[in-house]
């Protein structure tokens, strides 16, 4: 298997992680010029990021329509229902979450909780250990988190409940995906990280879709007006935040610790942050810019800490 530097498996989370920050602002714009519920967005999402992946590897040969493992075996197939499900779990839950809490607590119970449930999986389950940078990277970044969206404001059990379903189900896609690349991928003939994760995106968003579709219909299947515009940013809400940059996020935890990547994955709120003061005219506040910050810095010292790991051993195996 060739083999992605931990180096730049943290540049393809961070490009991730950035690239999510925008899937925020451009559902909300959806919401409000198609009519389209966010579990008929998610579900659309999904349909449009497997297509394109679908027709990536039509193109280019990587990752074809196949699922991951030999022959199609039954291990492969309950592998990608585990990552389908799980993404499919996460996003659903995750707007349940938001319509009963707001979205300052569904972003701060489940951005805070997934490392945390990553770290304690991945060192039961992956043998991982967190480090003193991790540690201190982690503590930065939930005071940033807290900071960044000004503290919960109204709880209540079912958004709470909601949220941490939300992180679990996260949690179980990542730390499932890096055990499926440390464990799976040398002993497949021809295998590569890029060809790994492209195929184990493209079925998940397929296997998601379908686990989708009874509620997204129930709710709203079709938009009600701005076709053309709905189209477009369903298109690019499907080739970016959800092709892309699963696509590398996968490729990135070949080599990048499971608990890292969660961690580096928390540039997505700061990222959408950003947008919706430069593009949608949104006030950032003291608190929310501090929180911003230092979100950024605990990202950095992470890296810092990931690049001197990778100097000393050359790879996470």
């Amino acid at each position: 298997m060739t083999h992605v530097s931990v180096r730049r498996g943290m540049l393809y989370v961070t490009i991730a992680a950035t690239i999510w920050g925008t899937g925020g602002p451009v559902a909300a714009v959806l919401y409000q010029v198609s009519g389209l519920g966010p579990v008929a967005v998610s579900f659309w999402r999904f349909v449009f990021g497997a297509g394109v992946l679908f027709a990536a590897a039509q193109v280019t040969g990587i990752g074809r329509p196949r699922p991951v493992g030999s022959g199609g075996s039954r291990p492969a197939w309950a592998g990608l229902l585990v990552v389908g499900s799980g993404l499919a779990v996460s996003q659903a839950a995750y707007f349940g979450a938001v319509a009963e809490s707001g979205v300052a607590m569904a972003t701060v119970v489940t951005l805070g909780a997934s490392p945390a449930l990553v770290a304690l999986g991945a060192r039961l389950l992956l043998r991982e250990a967190l480090g003193r940078a991790g540690a201190l990277s982690m503590g930065l970044a939930m005071l940033g988190l807290l900071l960044l969206v000004g503290g919960p404001s109204a709880t209540s059990a079912a958004g709470v409940g909601l949220a941490l379903l939300s992180a679990i189900a996260y949690a179980g896609v990542t730390l499932h995906s890096r055990a499926s690349t440390r464990h799976h991928g040398a002993t497949r003939p021809g295998s590569s990280p890029a060809r790994d994760a492209h195929g184990t995106a493209m079925w998940g968003f397929a296997v998601g879709g379908v686990l989708l579709l009874p509620v997204a219909a129930a709710e709203g299947l079709f938009p009600g007006g701005g076709q053309v515009t709905t189209i477009a940013l369903l298109g690019y809400l499907g080739a970016m935040p959800t092709a892309v940059a699963y696509s590398l996020f996968f490729t990135g935890l070949s080599s990048v610790r499971a608990t890292t990547a969660s961690m580096v994955a928390l540039l997505e709120p700061a990222g959408a942050t950003a947008i919706g003061v430069l593009v949608l005219g949104e006030r950032l506040t003291p608190s929310s810019a501090a929180g911003a910050a230092v979100l950024l810095a605990s990202v950095a010292l992470l890296a810092l800490g990931e690049s001197r790991e990778d100097s000393r051993s050359g790879k996470y195996e």
